[in-house]
């Protein structure tokens, strides 16, 4: 759902993203359940009903002809005037005060809102009373509902009390009686806990599947690589799901933490994930077919989208087709390959390019079979110039006769201009793009450089995606690598952590 205006969404597209949610979605849902039921016991007041029932007679005194239809209808007429008539204030008044009589008012005040002249309002009485017509009968049925189950009963009753003479001063026909008094119930009728903490659930299911939605909407990072090829003309060529675990090594002389790179080399590698680097290799060997140069720059339009990960593993499964490759860590900013492979960085391809180191002694042979490795060496102060001489140029050109394949792992093109300066010296770049972080507009600039450079881009490679099999979508999540870039370079490294790794370089 990368671009609205682009793709609608379909039923199908609604209930995959809320199957991609569905853990927060039911953990928010019963955190609201739980919240309303914790509401209703700790904070809700518990209320009490009492109920009487009025009966409206069209007439004064017993009837000689109790069977007297008409009787009956002009009685259920003068229901509706009868109801209005308990609702007055002149009523409501009457019962505030028969209350005063019967509590005290600081008691009182305890339940119901008592004025500061001592009188109990209309409206307060009023807020207490339900009064309603029974169906097809002539009788009024009065509850009232408090916070004292004595209190309700009393309003009741003396409801009862005062409406006679009220309804007789007003209407000036018929009557109206009881034939019982309202009763205490003890039991509370409200709040209810199984009532609200249904409500609390579907509020917050409301709630967060608004928000999935809101966020999803306006999410503006690439999810959808159908949508990604068709817009820049260009393939995905592979699809890599996440694996790999970050590991510390033992021993008392070990200071060093390393993580594990996610290398195809390492051990409970998912066989999906070594088919799709299959899959990347049989794409670029074809896209590449026609190039005299087999030299492949690896590149990610910003930072931590998985790209010297990607190269490295593009190198190993080229290896495993028996062709010898070099793969070359020319991120000589923030480089990582001596660290994936656990080499020593004391010389590479900074030390080469300036004529500083010898070529055996800066190439670490055969860290995996049939791969070689050109770590980025110490940290210079102009990598772009040292990638844009010639010296560098030569280099690839030697390379090139010793190698049947290059695999260069170069920086984030929107960082630095690094990728576009060895545009020449290269087949094509594989842009490495990452679900659900690399935005639209990185990509939007990224390509813009790209085009106007007028560098080969071979395709994309996305990690991190939600990738189809049948009716289903498995979200894969690369691991940050703490990747470290910033606008703001600093070329210098801490000595005591270059020191570190290369003590526990294997």
């Amino acid at each position: 759902m990368e671009n609205k205006t682009e793709n609608a969404y379909s039923i199908k597209d609604l209930l995959l993203l809320l199957w991609s949610h569905l853990l927060i979605i039911i953990v928010i849902t019963f955190c609201g359940g739980f919240a309303a039921f914790a509401y209703t016991k700790l904070m809700m007041p518990l209320q009490y009903s009492s109920h009487i029932t009025m009966y409206v007679q069209s007439y004064t005194g017993i009837s000689e002809s109790a069977a007297d239809i008409n009787n009956i209808t002009n009685s259920k007429q003068l229901v509706n005037t009868y109801m209005e008539v308990l609702k007055d204030d002149a009523v409501l008044n009457a019962v505030g005060d028969m209350l005063l009589t019967q509590y005290d008012v600081n008691e009182l005040s305890r339940y119901i809102k008592v004025e500061n002249t001592g009188k109990v309002s209309p409206s307060e009485i009023k807020s207490t009373l339900s009064i309603s017509s029974v169906q097809d009968t002539s009788a009024v049925k009065i509850v009232s509902t408090t916070l004292n189950p004595k209190l309700s009963a009393d309003i009741c009753n003396d409801l009862t009390k005062v409406a006679p003479k009220y309804v007789e001063d007003a209407v000036g026909v018929g009557s109206i009686n009881t034939i019982d008094q309202a009763k205490v119930y003890p039991s509370p009728v409200a709040p209810s806990a199984l009532k609200n903490t249904l409500i609390g659930m579907a509020i917050a299911l409301f709630i967060i599947v608004f928000i999935v939605f809101a966020i999803d909407y306006f999410d503006n990072t690439i999810k959808d690589p159908d949508v990604i090829s068709q817009r820049y003309k260009k393939a995905i060529i592979g699809e890599i799901q996440e694996f790999g675990s970050s590991k510390k090594k033992k021993g008392k002389k070990a200071k060093h933490r390393y993580e594990s790179r996610g290398l195809l080399t390492e051990k409970n590698v998912p066989f999906n994930v070594i088919e799709s680097y299959k899959t990347i290799r049989a794409n670029i060997l074809f896209t590449a077919a026609d190039s005299d140069r087999k030299v492949i720059a690896v590149s990610s339009p910003a930072p931590s989208e998985g790209k010297s990960t990607t190269s490295a593993n593009l190198a190993i499964a080229l290896a495993q087709t028996g062709s010898s490759v070099l793969l070359i860590d020319a991120d000589m900013r923030k480089p990582v390959q001596h660290r994936t492979f656990r080499v020593k960085n004391n010389e590479g391809l900074s030390t080469l390019i300036i004529k500083k180191s010898f070529l055996d002694k800066s190439i670490k042979k055969n860290v995996i079979s049939n791969l070689d490795l050109l770590t980025a060496g110490p940290i210079p102060p102009n990598p772009s110039e040292l990638l844009a001489s010639e010296s560098f140029k030569k280099l690839l050109e030697q390379f090139t006769e010793m190698y049947d394949y290059v695999i260069i792992d170069i920086p984030p093109i929107n960082v630095v201009s690094d990728a576009m300066v060895i545009k020449d010296y290269i087949s094509g770049l594989v842009l490495v793009i990452r679900y659900g972080q690399t935005t639209n507009e990185a990509l939007t600039n990224c390509m813009k450089q790209i085009e106007l450079a007028q560098a080969n881009v071979l395709g994309f490679v996305m990690n991190d995606v939600y990738h189809k099999h049948g009716a289903s979508y498995y979200k894969y999540k690369y691991k940050k690598y703490g990747y470290g870039y910033s606008y703001g370079y600093k070329y210098g490294r801490d000595p005591e952590e270059e020191k570190a790794e290369d003590e526990n370089a294997d």
